[in-house]
């Protein structure tokens, strides 16, 4: 594990800090991949996690990529159109890819501008809190690129075709407010109230028996792309699998007792 990604257990939840904030945590640098990938293999390893929130040090969430970086790149990538193929696949999409291998919900405290892949960063998470300073653009049209990270594919399913074009195709900033009204975030709250109510989120999936959160998320991730009598299959063998579990016997005890109290 790198300084660059902040990892720190409380109970069952995990806090992920991006730790770059001098350069408004960029994501793009080998650092900062090889600390997520890490921490997200960490997590999925460890049944004492029940949920992640993934926040930003500093003023800003995610600045997405480097781009001083970027420019000093420019000769290279100019010269060498291949390595820059290679520094995407073995760099940054790893970041998606960890994501998508994770059993254990995840939210973004968006605490500040998340702009770029800082935007698909926060899409990569299964659930996002702002805070009313945050910031969201899909602005790699005005450097004149595109989503390198996988942003056309998390993008509209999350907001929509009409409003991902729109932001892709602009890259225009929306606030806080708006990123709420497209379904972006599912809240938005005061600076000071971020983390408090992203660890309340954490604490209500937590509080749920664990194996189970694990197995409906993966269904939702299948959800998005499975075919219905292949995702009714996939939930048929997992039911299987959740009905012989030490924690349903004792949340099904615990829902009986609590309907015969009633």
């Amino acid at each position: 594990m790198t300084d660059a990604v902040l990892y720190e257990q409380d109970g069952h939840v995990v806090t992920l800090t991006l730790n770059r904030p001098e350069k408004r945590n960029p994501i793009s640098e080998s650092d900062v991949v090889d600390g997520l990938t890490a921490a997200l293999a960490r997590i999925q390893a460890d049944a004492s996690v029940r949920a992640v929130i993934l926040t930003g040090a500093g003023s800003a969430f995610s600045s997405g990529g480097d781009l001083v970086a970027m420019e000093a790149a420019l000769p290279e990538r100019a010269r060498n159109p291949s390595a820059t193929i290679a520094y995407y696949l073995d760099g940054i999409q790893r970041i998606p890819l960890a994501f998508e291998a994770l059993d254990v919900p995840v939210i973004a405290a968006v605490n500040g501008p998340a702009i770029g892949a800082g935007t698909d960063l926060a899409c990569m998470c299964d659930l996002r809190v702002a805070a009313e300073e945050a910031r969201f653009a899909e602005s790699f049209v005005k450097i004149g690129i595109v989503p390198g990270d996988g942003g056309a594919w998390l993008l509209p399913r999350i907001v929509g075709w009409s409003k991902a074009c729109e932001m892709a195709l602009t890259g225009d900033i929306l606030s806080a407010r708006e990123a709420l009204a497209c379904g972006l975030v599912s809240q938005v709250v005061p600076a000071a109230e971020l983390m408090p109510a992203a660890r309340a989120l954490a604490d209500r999936i937590a509080a749920n028996p664990p194996l189970a959160v694990r197995a409906t998320k993966r269904l939702l991730r299948e959800g998005r792309f499975a075919k219905l009598d292949t995702l009714l299959q996939l939930s048929a063998t997992a039911q299987a699998i959740a009905h012989t579990t030490e924690e349903h016997r004792e949340a099904l005890a615990r829902a009986l007792k609590r309907t015969r109290k009633s």
